[in-house]
């Protein structure tokens, strides 16, 4: 294991919790869509549960590569078996796939960074309409509607070729060892990921259509795109 690799993660959950902390509370008067199913409307607590997640990750691919440096063996049997109780060795290392997956969660919080700044008091990780809301059209979103769900889209396909692939703690030390197991978790999240996106993006078209008719008739149609240009 390199130190590239774990100074690579570090920065990877650094970049995630940055783009997964809301930048404004929820103000519960303001709120709307909560007529979905619950499952629909956890994403706030999704977020949390994946930035711990991933924190965890990064502690253990950092007590992992110290272990290859000092052999924790040697220190404490205990301590080595905590952070790779895997009996064979185990092959945590680079590979194009991570290299991939760190790019793109890099990108994702740099989208949904610009998107807070540029929604201001706006963005709230909860659907919400403002007093003194208004039509955003500049930046990230004069390409796409849903810039910022692009971003957690990033996020989630990055933190998944990261740590759900051969070569990370998770799948060569850690509870995703048995085969298969790392594909369901992925399926899983990326369905549920893909859900919310859609739903949301739904319903916030049809809020800022009731409230700026005129605005976003000439918006939707400069803009048809929800998440990625040409795509979808």
């Amino acid at each position: 294991m390199s130190l590239v690799r774990v100074s690579l993660v570090v920065v990877q959950a650094v970049t995630n919790q940055w783009a997964c902390t809301p930048p404004n509370p929820t103000q519960e008067k303001n709120r709307f869509h909560k007529e979905e199913l619950y499952i629909l409307q956890i994403a706030p607590l999704i977020f949390k549960i994946h930035m711990t997640i991933l924190w965890i990750c990064a502690v253990f691919e950092v007590l992992y590569y110290i272990s290859t440096v000092v052999p924790l063996s040697s220190i404490s049997p205990l301590a080595s078996t905590a952070v790779c109780p895997h009996t064979s060795e185990p092959h945590i290392r680079m590979s194009p796939m991570f290299t991939i997956g760190i790019i793109a969660v890099v990108l994702g919080s740099y989208i949904r960074l610009d998107c807070f700044k540029t929604l201001g008091r706006l963005f709230t990780f909860d659907l919400t309409v403002q007093p003194e809301h208004k039509l955003i059209t500049s930046r990230f979103y004069a390409y796409v509607r849903h810039p910022a769900y692009t971003g957690s889209m990033l996020l989630v396909a990055g933190l998944a070729l990261s740590h759900l692939t051969e070569g990370s703690w998770l799948t060569e030390c850690g509870p995703l060892r048995s085969s298969g197991s790392a594909i369901v978790v992925w399926a899983a999240w990326w369905v549920w990921t893909l859900a919310v996106g859609i739903s949301r993006a739904e319903a916030e078209d049809k809020q800022m259509q009731k409230l700026f008719p005129e605005e976003w008739d000439k918006y939707a149609m400069l803009v048809p795109w929800w998440f990625f240009p040409g795509l979808a």
